[in-house]
């Protein structure tokens, strides 16, 4: 179904012996201009293309094609003519026709992907293709690879991965069958029953779906494309390497491929990048622009051999195995010490490139030599983030340098303990302005961020155990962090349409710099209380590590609230169930 908004593409045809093949070139295209070449896949046609393309045209000279058995190119019946060396050969066909002898760049999605890296893998690739950005399409022998070799290593992890694959795969066996898939499609494959169906799995604006006339039929012929290739490429794997610089952009939440698959592709490419991000199958139609500049900033970067700011880029090469977290962006506030400094070298440790902020530069200049020394990229920012303007400001300054971050951790943080009555309105403000303003302020700048980005992120607020554990001593710290804890639940009911996952963390007894610093108001000897309260803490002896491996967790697996340590999570408990028992507690006197 074209859309008012479609672009105008001038059509022409290349031939691969018999194969005649439509090509489309983005109107307006500048011959001077590299070139890139879109590739569609199953049951698509270069309309797949239509918001993406505008964006390329900005910067590339841009061409799309039909492939065989779609659109307006040629159909042949037998089955064999789908192999993926044909269509490799026709991709290059299409090179040799448009690149006028230079290397062109080569943007691909689901079968178009599958057939590019059929390309890419066959030797002097690299003199006809500079670069190529897969999307949601696997190298056929490469998966075949991974998955004899988890069943071949069958550990609970290794058999979870492959039967997970597995059943996301299921349609595949159905694809394959002789008669029912073709009735199928040709009494449901409509462009309405389509568009629905998209918009439905991925909620997929019904507005950027664009389709040929043919859709139907390529419905039906596109199956051919199954036949032909998947059982014999999964039974006998035969993987090839590659020089071709590659981007694999991996939707974490496709329908059709799991993350895992793509694990060991560094093995076989020589220079390879990797964007993870939560988003589905359909890329291009969710996402376009998204997906426009994530090519756009790969292959500048290819053309001109360095990076350009924002950059996203560098942080995603995958040099060895990549961690659960590589290519992403995270910032911590309150990094210089504590659960931030702990909380960076675990997010160094997985892969993330970090960016630190803390009012104390020189310390969280000493965390970013042991995150350098991880192997990521790290940047220091110093910040008061009870200033808000210095806030917003620090926020635009990540996002015009790193891009818009993955993970932000809003961590820093302050203690008055004492008398409520007796605390000075300094001393609030300053506590209010920290724990809690802070935390609003940097959620607030970097949510913008990430619902305008709009493929998903995580914010992680540091609250504490005593959001939900009253005590007569900690009522103006337990009230900035029961702010934090309610501003977070909210916060993540507000941004879930929008794939941005809010998580509180609630630490109980942990020994920090914060007790060393504690403003202690009404109470004689603020400083022998201090020392008394430290050593206390220090003897319960838990480490701001072990916090930091709960805020990883929760990010992995969008946890809403996370207590920690034994006290917190029976006072996350006894609180809700058994609230006359807080309040009598409450009344202990933790100072004198």
């Amino acid at each position: 179904m074209p859309q008012p908004n479609q672009p105008q593409w001038n059509r022409s045809t290349v031939t691969n012996g018999d194969i005649e093949l439509a090509v489309f070139e983005l109107g307006g295209s500048e011959k001077k201009k590299p070139t890139v070449v879109l590739v569609h896949g199953w049951p698509d046609t270069h309309h797949l293309w239509d918001l993406v393309a505008p964006t390329l045209g900005e910067s590339f000279r841009v061409i799309s094609y039909d492939t065989r058995g779609y659109g307006e190119s040629s159909r042949p019946d037998a089955v064999e003519a789908y192999r993926l060396e044909n269509l490799a050969a026709d991709l290059f066909a299409v090179i040799d026709a448009v690149g006028g002898g230079k290397p062109v760049h080569v943007v691909a999605h689901d079968w178009g992907s599958v057939q590019t890296w059929e390309a890419v893998t066959t030797p002097g690739a690299d003199e006809r293709i500079a670069s190529f950005t897969s999307v949601s399409g696997p190298n056929l022998d490469y998966l075949g690879e991974w998955a004899r070799k988890n069943v071949a290593h069958p550990t609970p992890g290794n058999l979870g991965r492959a039967l997970s694959q597995a059943a996301s795969s299921a349609y595949t066996a159905f694809f394959q069958l002789p008669v029912l898939p073709k009735a199928f499609f040709n009494t449901f494959g409509s462009e309405r029953n389509w568009t629905e169906f998209l918009h439905a799995i991925e909620g997929t604006p019904r507005e950027n779906v664009s389709f040929s006339p043919t859709l139907r039929e390529d419905m039906v012929s596109g199956l051919r494309f199954y036949s032909a290739n998947i059982r014999e490429k999964l039974a006998h794997p035969d993987p090839h390497p590659t020089t071709v610089p590659t981007l694999e952009i991996v939707n974490e939440t496709d329908i059709a491929l799991r993350p895992a698959i793509y694990a060991d592709d560094h093995t076989h490419t020589d220079r390879l990048w990797r964007k993870n991000t939560r988003t589905g199958h359909w890329l291009p139609y969710t996402h376009p622009d998204y997906l426009a500049e994530s090519a756009r900033e790969f292959i500048t970067m290819i053309e001109k051999g360095t990076s350009s700011a924002p950059n996203t880029i560098d942080r995603a090469r995958v040099l060895d195995a990549p961690g659960k977290l590589g290519g992403k962006l995270a910032v911590i506030t309150g990094a210089g010490s504590g659960i931030g400094r702990e909380t960076a070298y675990a997010l160094a440790d997985l892969g993330c490139e970090v960016v630190l902020a803390d009012i104390n530069r020189a310390a969280a200049e000493e965390t970013a030599v042991e995150c350098k020394a991880k192997g990521v990229l790290t940047d220091v920012y110093e910040l008061d983030v009870s200033d808000v303007k210095a806030v917003t400001r620090f926020a635009a300054d990540v996002r015009a340098a790193h891009g818009v971050p993955d993970i932000v951790v809003n961590n820093a943080g302050i203690a008055v303990a004492g008398s409520a009555l007796a605390a000075s309105d300094e001393q609030i403000d300053r506590l209010f302005g920290i724990n809690l303003r802070g935390v609003i302020t940097g959620s607030r700048v970097f949510g913008q961020q990430m619902v305008e980005r709009g493929v998903g992120g995580q914010i992680v607020n540091v609250s504490s155990a005593a959001a939900f554990t009253p005590s007569r001593d900690l009522g103006l710290y337990s009230s900035s962090k029961a702010g934090v804890l309610m501003f977070s639940e909210s916060l993540r009911a507000e941004l879930a349409e929008h794939k941005i996952g809010v998580t509180a963390i609630c630490p109980g007894i942990v020994h920090t710099n914060i007790t060393s610093s504690t403003e202690l108001a009404g109470v004689s000897d603020e400083e022998g209380q201090r020392k008394k309260l430290d050593s206390f803490y220090a003897k319960r002896n838990f480490t701001p590590d072990r916090v930091a491996q709960d805020i990883v967790t929760s990010i992995l697996r969008n946890k809403a609230v996370v207590p920690v340590t034994p006290e917190a999570k029976f006072g996350y408990r006894a609180y809700r169930f058994f609230p006359w028992g807080s309040r009598i507690a409450a009344r202990q006197k933790l100072t004198k």
